[in-house]
């Protein structure tokens, strides 16, 4: 099989909800998917969904939290490169299909990690292995280099209304 390079992006709702759709359309399909995190570290309701597919689906934490609104800490940053590094691993081991690296693009935004950085991990992809990278705010040289480039924009959101992330549906 052919893999491509992935990026979904935007102000909008639903870039890690859809890398979250193709990584259980591979399983069903006997894919072998790894799901790493850059900055989340809870135990989201997808979370706990994916551990059903614990024999097709990997998924690892390596975020410290959402710090979105405080600058991150040098732990931040080591916490950022151990997902880099991790992902990197993952995506040339052979033991994959699917590699997906939720919120990649965030975390060069936060400037956890360098836009080359990525760049690097997309230059390293096996042709036959698929690569999503989510999060808002791709840099360019991404999506220069990306196959397929998907862009969430947020037209109406509850959230303007006051209302709050609820279990299931966004948490």
């Amino acid at each position: 099989m052919q893999g491509f390079v992935q990026v979904y992006t935007g102000d909008g709702k639903g870039k890690t909800t859809a890398a979250l759709g193709l990584a259980l359309r591979a399983a069903g399909a006997g894919l072998r998917v790894y799901f790493g995190q850059f900055i989340k570290n809870a135990d989201y309701s997808e979370i706990k969904a994916l551990a059903r597919f614990a024999d097709c689906i990997t998924v690892r934490q390596f975020g410290r939290g959402c710090f979105l609104l405080t600058e991150p800490a040098p732990e931040d940053r080591a916490a950022a490169r151990r997902a880099l590094d991790a992902i990197g691993l993952a995506l040339v081991s052979g033991d994959y299909d699917l590699v997906i690296a939720d919120e990649a693009n965030v975390a060069v935004a936060l400037g956890l990690i360098e836009p080359d950085d990525l760049v690097a991990l997309i230059d390293q992809r096996p042709e036959q292995v698929e690569l999503v990278l989510t999060g808002r705010g791709a840099p360019d040289a991404v999506l220069a280099r990306a196959d397929l480039v998907t862009e969430m924009r947020c037209v109406r959101h509850y959230y303007d209304r006051g209302v709050l992330a609820r279990q299931g549906i966004e948490s």
